[in-house]
């Protein structure tokens, strides 16, 4: 791509077909959450998480491939972001929903009988994340997301990985589900420019963390020093991206709103 980027003059069609590339490597996503559902199906939920995990990388890079593919240019019949949209709905949202179903992350013969609670949470699941998708306010300016925007395949792996109680995960998707309609800034690991520098590190550190933590899950009875200190390690990560989060919510967002009032005055002066 790099050497198509320094030979403008190549042949249209070839470029073409590096956009169609892309759109084929997006697509990607599609069948690593089709798989990572087959593994939920056979109660492996340490694959489902591999293969979501797979899915997650792709998403994350290919923004930046098609922007230097120029897909808008080469392959204006195809709408990337649609495409991009339809996969994250069933890998963000579609097979995490059938996790909380599936493993019974939820309380279960409590009022109601059986399953009742994990299938009214995946449910509800599915239906708020709707509006995240279909809310044209998704993002801000400077590409925070507004609004729990939907990771429930990440907010699943913390009920795994933590190995969280099925009151404290009913609370927590209820919380979150209420969430999706508040303005609270949630920070796109890549796309954000403030505190960049830090923010792609840790992206880095967490994910690393992740696959680590995931591959060892099978024998958590052998976790030793090691483990736990990868365990924190991940956690500091993840209070990392809240702090930021909160801080451009409550703290820089104040910032911003008296610049507005400072330079109201000078034009008002």
């Amino acid at each position: 791509m790099a050497k198509i980027n320094l030979h403008p003059n190549l042949d249209r069609e070839v470029k073409k077909g590096v956009a169609w590339a892309v759109h084929a490597f997006t697509t990607c996503g599609i069948v690593l959450g089709f798989l990572a559902l087959v593994s939920v199906l056979k109660n492996d939920a340490v694959a489902a998480f591999m293969w979501l995990g797979l899915a997650l990388f792709v998403d994350g890079v290919d923004g930046t491939l098609a922007r230097k593919a120029r897909v808008l240019e080469y392959t204006p019949n195809v709408d990337g972001r649609t495409l991009d949209n339809v996969i994250d709905f069933f890998t963000y949202v579609a097979v995490p929903a059938l996790m909380v179903y599936w493993f019974d992350m939820t309380p279960v013969n409590f009022f109601f009988s059986g399953q009742t609670w994990s299938l009214i949470s995946a449910a509800a699941i599915m239906a708020v994340s709707c509006y995240t998708f279909a809310n044209v306010g998704m993002k801000s300016d400077d590409y925070y997301f507004v609004g729990f925007p939907a990771l429930w395949n990440v907010v699943v792996l913390y009920f795994f990985v933590l190995q969280t109680g099925p009151w404290a995960n009913l609370v927590t998707i209820a919380f979150l589900c209420i969430l999706t309609f508040i303005p609270i800034k949630f920070v796109h690991p890549l796309r954000v420019a403030h505190w960049r520098e830090i923010t792609v590190p840790m992206t880095v550190l967490w994910a690393a963390m992740s696959l680590s933590l995931i591959i060892q899950a099978k024998d958590r009875a052998g976790w030793g020093k090691v483990e736990t200190i990868q365990l924190w390690v991940w956690v500091a990560a993840s209070l990392y991206f809240l702090f930021i989060s909160l801080y451009r919510t409550f703290i820089q967002k104040d910032r911003d709103s008296d610049q507005e009032h400072e330079h109201e005055g000078e034009h008002a002066a």
